[in-house]
């Protein structure tokens, strides 16, 4: 069976594809160039909109975990290609962030880096207001979007922090996770939020949240899901980190907010427009903490992703049911 290959992967990471099974025949090549006729598989994160060069194409397994980018590609409206995604494989260095983020802003870390640059001190009776922290410890996490990413959140949260986890998820009767997931992580069960939400239910969940973490991908659903009406419904006290995708939320509607201070602050990975236009009111404002799409980077990225597609071929060839197959009619 020919697999083609269209990422930069290197030989070892070939090799550990090429092990699952030895009836595999696994090529590599660029996107541009390479010839996709025979090959049944791919891996890719660019498929070739011209279908017609891949007449024998069956499965392709994507090197990023979300699609909303190929909602109008021709390849994610033709149902004889299965579709399965890279999700899970960052779930820890996002979570890692999340907190990371968090805790940056409820200890006022960028206000320190500011006196650092000013070498100097505040004097002693501004030292108080400055820099008194934001306790998250036994603190309510409400979670938009309980996939592999939120449920590492929930696992984090509780085990390090004691919070309690509030989750909002597109079917909160379906609990359990079958998706690819790093052994120890997560909450693949669904037992650790202690309250479940809908998202027509999510303006009851919002209110009771210390924190806001919006891990949900974008689809027709999503988009805009945080709006206006939402973000008024949060605590005053409340910090919102992002790290799904921008067009979730309401970005002119949560920049007045903060600006305001009817939210004491957010963190922001992800953007409607990306890179956000010098003009974005979110550059303004000093309790907010902005990074450029970077909270999945980690350096054995394509190892995992190597992993996951070896353990998916394994699967493939057994006709076994796939790890993270999408759905095309809910776009994830």
């Amino acid at each position: 069976m020919r697999v083609l290959v269209t990422q930069p992967f290197g030989e070892a990471q070939l090799d550990r594809i090429r092990a699952a099974d030895p009836r595999l025949a696994v090529t590599r090549a660029e996107p541009g160039t390479a010839d996709y006729r025979g090959v049944e598989v791919l891996y890719t994160g660019a498929p070739p909109r011209d279908l017609a060069r891949a007449p024998d194409l069956r499965w392709i397994q994507l090197h990023m975990a979300g699609v909303n980018a190929l909602l109008d590609h021709p390849v994610f409206h033709e149902p004889r290609i299965a579709l399965t995604t890279a999700s899970g494989v960052h779930t820890v260095a996002v979570a890692e962030y999340a907190f990371a983020v968090l805790l940056a802003l409820t200890h006022p870390v960028p206000r320190m880096v500011e006196w650092h640059a000013r070498k100097t001190w505040p004097p002693d009776e501004e030292r108080w207001p400055l820099f008194v922290p934001a306790e998250i410890r036994g603190a309510t996490l409400g979670v938009i979007g309980y996939g592999s990413i939120g449920r590492e959140l929930a696992r984090i949260a509780t085990a390090a922090f004691g919070m309690t986890v509030l989750a909002c998820k597109r079917d909160p009767a379906t609990r359990t996770d079958s998706g690819y997931g790093l052994p120890g992580t997560g909450d693949p069960a669904g037992v650790l939020p202690s309250a479940w939400f809908g998202p027509a239910e999510l303006r009851h969940m919002l209110p009771r949240c210390d924190v806001v973490a919006l891990c949900a991908p974008l689809t027709p659903a999503t988009r805009g899901l945080v709006d206006a009406a939402a973000i008024a419904a949060m605590k005053p006290t409340a910090y919102l980190v992002n790290v799904g995708r921008g067009a979730t939320v309401d970005e002119a509607a949560l920049a007045r907010a903060l600006a305001s201070g009817r939210l004491a602050g957010a963190a922001i990975d992800v953007f409607a427009e990306e890179p956000p236009p010098a003009s974005h009111p979110f550059y303004a404002l000093d309790n907010v903490i902005l990074s450029p799409h970077v909270s999945g980077f980690l350096p054995s990225y394509d190892d995992r992703c190597a992993q996951l597609f070896a353990e998916n071929l394994r699967r493939y060839l057994a006709g076994a049911p796939l790890l993270n197959l999408v759905d095309r009619a809910r776009g994830y």
